[in-house]
């Protein structure tokens, strides 16, 4: 059992809590029975896994998983109440963005927002198959807040970068171009999307097959990226080809 706040293994939880730390090392940090099932259900082996040793989890699916002492286990954890178990994962190992990807997918630009990031994912795993791709400048979306927003779906929708999304592009834009809900899609479809306050640069924009807005009355300015992204992919879903 480890009783020593110096042990390797929590030292490698406590480093991965940065994102510089994340990318350097190509591994993140999942906290709870939920999340750390959602990996081992991909098919997905954690490097590490560490269970609380008073209320230990998953001991039956974690080879070699290291009873911890709880205090040690709280003094590692992002959550208000501390995980039962607490499992190290491989960036490598989550589905990426290939050819042929899926046939719908969100492109995102530097939506910086790991909330909105975790609940384009879970809804692209709702709605899907589809992919997500993601720009320089957006929320890391192994970061503990995305990773819990996503709810697991990180382990299932492929990521890829914002260049590498298939078109055509469909920008979302405000109150310009087709409205959504008329909008005539062919056998796929890239949603793009921009940070929630910004919005897409010109530049993108103009880059985009078409422009296509989402009615709402007159009162709300706008919708939340993760509202907007969810509500394009399920009008594409619910008028799929075939």
């Amino acid at each position: 059992m480890i009783t020593s706040a110096a042990n390797p293994r929590l030292k490698l939880v406590r480093r991965l809590a940065s994102r510089r730390q994340r990318e350097r090392l190509g591994m993140f940090v999942c906290e709870g029975e939920d999340l750390v099932a959602a990996g081992l259900n991909a098919g997905i082996e954690p490097v590490e896994a560490l269970v609380d040793a008073e209320r230990p989890a998953l001991l039956e699916r974690l080879r070699g998983a290291e009873h911890v002492a709880p205090a040690l286990l709280r003094g590692v954890s992002t959550l208000g109440h501390h995980a039962r178990v607490v499992a190290v994962f491989r960036r490598a190992d989550l589905p990426a963005l290939a050819d042929p990807a899926p046939p719908l997918g969100l492109a995102l630009w530097r939506v910086a927002d790991p909330g909105n990031l975790g609940t384009l994912l879970r809804a692209a795993d709702a709605f899907g198959p589809a992919f997500v791709a993601i720009s320089p400048g957006c929320a890391d979306p192994t970061g503990p807040k995305a990773l819990r927003a996503s709810a697991g779906s990180v382990f299932r929708v492929p990521l890829g970068a914002f260049e590498s999304a298939p078109r055509p592009w469909v920008a979302l834009a405000l109150r310009e171009g087709t409205p959504l809900d008329v909008l005539v899609f062919g056998d796929r479809v890239t949603f793009v999307i921009g940070a929630e306050r910004e919005g897409l640069p010109a530049d993108v924009e103009e880059r985009c097959d078409q422009r296509a807005w989402i009615r709402q009355t007159d009162s709300v300015d706008s919708l939340n990226v993760g509202i907007a992204g969810s509500i394009a992919l399920w009008e594409w879903a619910r008028r799929r080809p075939g």
